[in-house]
C-alpha cells in the first residue's frame, strides 16, 4: 500500500492533465473526471491511513518512500520521495476529503458559464475543474514530499493554480488585478523559503526533512535564528498573515468554490504546515518561536477587526480566515505547548469555514451573485438547508460550547495563558479578545443575511440598479450543492469532539511534532477559561445584536462613521502600508531603469548608429562614380603622400 503512495499525487495530477489537452471535448463530462479523481486520492488516502495504523510504534508511524533521483548536481544530490507520517497523512484527509466535497459541489455551481451557456456549451467548467485538480495535486506535493526542496515545488505548484484560479474570470479587471496581486505578494514570500532552504544546505549539506531535522543542534543560533525568521516570512506569504495579508481578502474574485478551497483545506494552511513540519528546528530557536506566536496575534486581531467593517459576505469570511489561521499560527508558535493544538483547529476550520464559504456561495446562488448583505435580510425562510448548515459553521467558529471550534479554538487560549510572564497575559489576552470579536462579526453577517427584513424585496420594488437582470428571486441551492454542506455541517458539530476526545489526535500526531507539553500554571486558573471564553464570546454576539438585530439594516453604507471603522474598511492600513514599502518604490524603482534604458543604454546605440549615418552619408557624396574624380583624388592623395616625405625627409 505504502509503495503506491504517489498514486495519490497521480490521480489529480493525471485528471488536470486530461482536462487541459482535450480541451473542448470534455466539455461535457470534464466535471465528472474532476470529481473522480479527487475522490479516488480520498479514499487511497483512508486506505493508507488505515495502514499506517497497523505500523508498529517504535517506528513513529513514519515511512520514506523513495521515487527517483531528482536533482544530482554534485554536493546536492535531492531524491524525489514522500514521507507518509502522521502529519502528512491527517492533511492527505483533509485536502482529497473537504476538496472532494468542494468538487461536487462546484457540478452545481458552475453549471453554467458567464453567458449563460450549460451542458456542452458551457466552456468554463471544464478548464476550472482542471485548474482544481491542479491545484490538488500540486497541494498533495507540499505535504508529503520528503525534503524542503519537494515542499517547494508544491509550494510554487500551488502558487500558480491559486493564480489561475483566482483570475478564472479574466474578463473581470478586478480578478485579474487580484490574481495578479496574490501571485506577486506570495513571490516575496517565497523568497524567504527559498533563502532558508539555501541555508539549510549551505550549513548541513542536505534538504532531506529526515537528515536536516537529526543534525539541527549543529547549526549556530544565529543561522537558525536567521533560518526559523526566513521560513516564517515564507508562511506568511502563503498564509495570508502580517505583513503579507492583503492578497488573501481580494482572492474573493475567484469563484466561490475555489474560496472554500483555499481558505479552508488548502493554501493558507500551507504555511502553518511548514512552521509545524519544521518544528525540530523552532524548538531550537526561542527567538523563532517568539517571532511566530507574535505573528499570530497580531494578525488573528487584525483579521477581527477588519472584519467587523465590510459588508461584503465573502470578503468578511476572508479575513475570518485571515483570523483564524492568526489562531493557528499563534499555537504552532508556542512551540511543544501548541504544535498539536495549532493542527487541530486547522482541522476543525477545515470543516466549518468550507462550510460557510459554501454556504455563502449557496446564497449568492439563490440572490443572483450578489455579495452585499445589505441587501439581504430574511433570507432563512427562502433558503432552509443553506441556513442550517451556515448556522452550524457560524456556532462552530465562535466556539459555542461542544461544537468543533470549542474545543480546538478554546485549547490554544488555554496554552496561550500557559505562557511565563508577559507572555501568558498578552497572547492569551489577544486569543481571548480575538474571540469575542469574532464572534461579534459573525453575527452581524448571520443577522444581516438571514434575519430582519427583506431588503431586497424593496430593491425589487424600486428596481435595482442592474435592470431587470438584477432583480432578487432568492431560492434553495440544488441537492449537489447542498448535500457537500450538509456532511462539512456534521463535521462542523463533531469533529471537534472526536479529535479532542482522549487526546486522541494530539497522541496521533505525536511521531510527528513530539508530546504535547501542558503548563502546569496559567495566568487565568485552568477552570476559568473556557468559562471566560464563552462568556467574551456571548459578549460579542449581544453587542452584535443589539448594534445590527435591533435596528433597520440600511441599504446604503453609512459614510459618516467613527474614525476605527474608517480604519478597519481601510484594511487598517495594510494596502497603504504594502504600497508605500514596497509598490510606489518599486514603481520609482521601474521608472527610472525604463530612463537608464531609453536615454542611456538606448541612447548609446542609437547615438553611434546616428553618427554613423551622418558621416556615411557625409562620405558617399566622394563616391561620384566617375573616372576623372577618382583620378584628381589619386592626384591629390600622392601630392600629399609626396609633401609629408619631404617634410620629415626621405631615408637614404
Amino acid at each position: 500500500m505504502q509503495e503506491n503512495a504517489w498514486l495519490l499525487v497521480a490521480f489529480p495530477a493525471l485528471g488536470a492533465l486530461i482536462l487541459l489537452v482535450a480541451g473542448r471535448r470534455a466539455n461535457g463530462w470534464g466535471h465528472i473526471l474532476g470529481c473522480a479523481t479527487v475522490i479516488a486520492s480520498f479514499v487511497y488516502g483512508l486506505l493508507l491511513f488505515g495502514s499506517i495504523l497497523g505500523f508498529p510504534a517504535e517506528t513513529g508511524r513514519v515511512r520514506e518512500l523513495h521515487l527517483f533521483s531528482w536533482i544530482p548536481v554534485n554536493a546536492l544530490q535531492v531524491d524525489f520521495g514522500l514521507r507518509i507520517d502522521p502529519l502528512s497523512m491527517v492533511f492527505v484527509l483533509l485536502i482529497t476529503g473537504v476538496g472532494a466535497l468542494i468538487h461536487i459541489y462546484s457540478i452545481g455551481y458552475m453549471s453554467h458559464d458567464q453567458e449563460g451557456r450549460t451542458g456542452r456549451d458551457n466552456t468554463e467548467r471544464r478548464r476550472f475543474f482542471a485548474y482544481l485538480n491542479l491545484f490538488v495535486a500540486a497541494m498533495l506535493i507540499l505535504v508529503l514530499g520528503n525534503s524542503f526542496v519537494t515542499l517547494y515545488l508544491g509550494w510554487e505548484g500551488v502558487g500558480l493554480a491559486s493564480y489561475l484560479l483566482i483570475g478564472f474570470w479574466q474578463g473581470r479587471p478586478s480578478a485579474a488585478a487580484a490574481a495578479t496581486k496574490a501571485f506577486v505578494m506570495n513571490r516575496v514570500g517565497d523568497v524567504g523559503l527559498a533563502l532558508a532552504i539555501f541555508l539549510l544546505f549551505a550549513n548541513l549539506g542536505t534538504t532531506q526533512y529526515t537528515e536536516v531535522f537529526a543534525r539541527a543542534g549543529e547549526l549556530t543560533p544565529g543561522v537558525l535564528l536567521a533560518i526559523t525568521l526566513l521560513l516564517l516570512l515564507g508562511a506568511c506569504g502563503k498564509s495570508g498573515q502580517v505583513p503579507l495579508q492583503a492578497w488573501l481578502p481580494d482572492a474573493m474574485e475567484g469563484p466561490t468554490p475555489v474560496s472554500a478551497l483555499i481558505h479552508a483545506a488548502t493554501m493558507v494552511t500551507a504555511g502553518v504546515y511548514l512552521i509545524a513540519r519544521s518544528n525540530p528546528l523552532f524548538t531550537l530557536s526561542p527567538g523563532g518561536q517568539l517571532a511566530v506566536t507574535i505573528v499570530g496575534a497580531v494578525t488573528l486581531l487584525v483579521g477581527c477587526i477588519i472584519g467587523c467593517a465590510y459588508d461584503d459576505i465573502k470578503k468578511v469570511l476572508a479575513y475570518s480566515t485571515v483570523s483564524q489561521i492568526g489562531y493557528m499560527m499563534l499555537a504552532v508558535g508556542l512551540g511543544p505547548a501548541g504544535y498539536a493544538l495549532g493542527i487541530m483547529h486547522l482541522l476543525t476550520h477545515g470543516f466549518f469555514k468550507a462550510g460557510l464559504f459554501l454556504g455563502a456561495g449557496s446564497v449568492m446562488h439563490g440572490m443572483n451573485d450578489e455579495v452585499d448583505m445589505r441587501k439581504f435580510g430574511g433570507l432563512y425562510r427562502f433558503m432552509p438547508i443553506t441556513f442550517a448548515t451556515f448556522g452550524l459553521g457560524y456556532l462552530a467558529l465562535i466556539g459555542f460550547p461542544f461544537l468543533s471550534g470549542y474545543y480546538s479554538k478554546d485549547a490554544i487560549i488555554e496554552a496561550a495563558f500557559g505562557q511565563e510572564g508577559w507572555r501568558g497575559w498578552v497572547f492569551g489576552g489577544a486569543a481571548m479578545l480575538g474571540a469575542a470579536i469574532t464572534a461579534f462579526y459573525m453575527t452581524r453577517l448571520v443577522l444581516m443575511t438571514f434575519f430582519g427584513e427583506k431588503r431586497w424585496e424593496k430593491l425589487n420594488a424600486e428596481n435595482a440598479p442592474g435592470g431587470a437582470n438584477r432583480a432578487f428571486h432568492p431560492h434553495e441551492s440544488p441537492a449537489v450543492m447542498t448535500a457537500p454542506m450538509v456532511v462539512l455541517a456534521i463535521g462542523s458539530v463533531a469533529a471537534g469532539m472526536f479529535f479532542a476526545g482522549g487526546d486522541r489526535l494530539v497522541g496521533f500526531l505525536a511521531p510527528s511534532l513530539g508530546e504535547l507539553h501542558e503548563a502546569e500554571h496559567t495566568a487565568i486558573p485552568h477552570a476559568m477559561i473556557p468559562v471566560l471564553t464563552v462568556a467574551f464570546s456571548a459578549l460579542g454576539a449581544l453587542i452584535a445584536w443589539l448594534v445590527v438585530g435591533r435596528k433597520p439594516v440600511p441599504v446604503e453604507r453609512p459614510e459618516r462613521v467613527s474614525p476605527i471603522v474608517r480604519a478597519a474598511r481601510a484594511d487598517l492600513g495594510g494596502n497603504a502600508l504594502n504600497n508605500a514599502l514596497a509598490v510606489r518604490p518599486t514603481f520609482g524603482l521601474s521608472r527610472g531603469l525604463v530612463t537608464v534604458d531609453r536615454k542611456g543604454v538606448d541612447g548609446a546605440v542609437n547615438g553611434i548608429a546616428g553618427f554613423l549615418g551622418f558621416s556615411s552619408g557625409r562620405l558617399r557624396r566622394l563616391q561620384t562614380g566617375f573616372v576623372r574624380s577618382y583620378a584628381l583624388s589619386m592626384l591629390f592623395g600622392g601630392i600629399l603622400v609626396i609633401a609629408a616625405l619631404m617634410a620629415v625627409g626621405i631615408p637614404t
